[in-house]
C-alpha cells in the first residue's frame, strides 16, 4: 500500500496522486505541487488515503508544501495579470491581422511561462506574435490551438437541463459518444437536440448507455411476438428503464394494446433490430457529419491529452 493526496489542478480537470510526505491534508487544502509545466498552485480533492500500488503510476511526486498566505495572493495576482495579458495579446493578433479567436491565457504559478489557448480553422503562423508577446511580457511564451470541446470547457455555461455544463463541472475526459447512443435510448434524432453548446453530440449520453445496453439485451424487439397471459400479440413498443412492455393483441375482432412486465412476457419469435432514421434527409446528413466530427475532435483531444 501506499499513502497518497489527490490533488487538482484546475477545475474542472484530472485528478493526481502525490506523495503527502510529512503533511497530513484535508478536502479544500491548497499546496504547492511541481509539474512538467513547472510550481503549480492546486486545490486537495482526496485527503491523505492508502491506495494499492497498482493503482498509482510509480514513483510519485511529493507535496512541495502547503500553499500559504503569500502563495495565494500570487495567485489572485496572477489571475488580474492574465486579464491584462489577454488584452494586450487581443490587440497584438489584431496588429498582425491573424485569423484565430483568443480563449483564454494562463499564468504558471512561477512566472516562467504565459500560456495563450486559442480556436482556428487551420494552422495559423503566430511566430511574429510571440516575439511581440515575449518582448512585453519579458517570459517565455506558449500559444496552444485548441477544439470545440476546450474552448467551451474554459468559457463555461448551462446545458440544456439547466445545470452547468459537464464539462465545467465534473468531467475530467471525453469519452466516446455516438448516434446509437441515441437511437438505443430512443432520444430525437434531430442534431440540435442531441447536441451540446459545442455543437458537438451531449457527453450525457454516454452516462446512462451501459444501463440501456444491459436492459435492451434483456428485452424483446418491437415486432416480436411473444406469449402473455392474456395471449399471443406483437411487441408494439418497449419502455426500456422501466422495463414494460407493449404488445398489441387480437382476439378474432377485438384489438387491444397492453403493457406487461418485460419478466411475465415469454418471446415465441424475434425479429432483427431495425436501427431508426431520422425522416428527414437533411437531418440525416448533419447527423452524420456530426459523428464524424465527433470523432475526430475526441481522437485529437486523446492525442494531445
Amino acid at each position: 500500500m501506499e499513502t497518497i493526496v489527490g490533488i487538482r489542478i484546475k477545475k474542472p480537470g484530472k485528478v493526481y496522486y502525490f506523495s503527502p510526505g510529512k503533511y497530513n491534508f484535508n478536502v479544500g487544502d491548497y499546496v504547492i505541487v511541481e509539474t512538467s509545466l513547472g510550481e503549480e498552485y492546486a486545490e486537495v480533492v482526496i485527503p491523505n488515503k492508502e491506495v494499492s500500488e497498482d493503482k498509482i503510476v510509480a514513483p510519485l511526486k511529493p507535496v512541495i508544501r502547503k500553499a500559504t498566505e503569500k502563495d495565494r495572493k500570487h495567485y489572485e495576482e496572477n489571475k488580474k495579470k492574465e486579464k491584462e495579458a489577454f488584452n494586450i495579446a487581443l490587440k497584438n493578433i489584431k496588429k498582425h491581422g491573424l485569423e484565430m479567436n483568443l480563449i483564454d491565457v494562463e499564468y504558471k504559478f512561477d512566472n516562467s511561462k504565459i500560456l495563450f489557448y486559442f480556436t482556428a480553422d487551420g494552422r495559423i503562423d503566430f511566430r511574429d506574435l510571440v516575439k511581440d508577446l515575449a518582448a512585453i511580457f519579458k517570459t517565455r511564451i506558449e500559444l496552444r490551438q485548441i477544439g470545440i470541446r476546450d474552448e467551451i470547457k474554459r468559457i463555461g455555461g448551462n446545458g440544456i437541463c439547466g445545470r452547468e455544463l459537464c464539462c465545467c463541472s465534473h468531467l475530467s475526459n471525453f469519452e466516446t459518444v455516438s448516434i446509437k447512443m441515441a437511437k438505443e435510448q430512443n432520444l430525437s434524432l434531430t442534431p440540435s437536440k442531441i447536441s451540446g453548446a459545442c455543437g458537438r453530440l451531449m457527453c450525457c449520453l454516454k452516462y446512462e448507455q451501459e444501463v440501456y445496453e444491459e436492459k435492451l439485451a434483456r428485452l424483446p424487439k418491437v415486432g416480436a411476438i411473444v406469449k402473455t397471459e392474456e395471449g399471443e400479440g406483437v411487441v408494439e413498443g418497449v419502455e426500456t428503464l422501466k422495463e414494460l412492455v407493449k404488445v398489441r393483441i387480437e382476439d378474432k375482432d377485438d384489438i387491444k394494446i397492453k403493457k406487461f412486465n418485460a419478466s411475465d412476457v415469454v418471446v415465441i419469435k424475434d425479429v432483427e433490430v431495425e436501427e431508426n432514421e431520422p425522416e428527414d434527409d437533411n437531418d440525416l446528413k448533419e447527423l452524420e457529419k456530426l459523428e464524424a466530427l465527433d470523432k475526430e475532435d475526441r481522437d485529437e483531444y486523446k492525442r494531445k491529452n
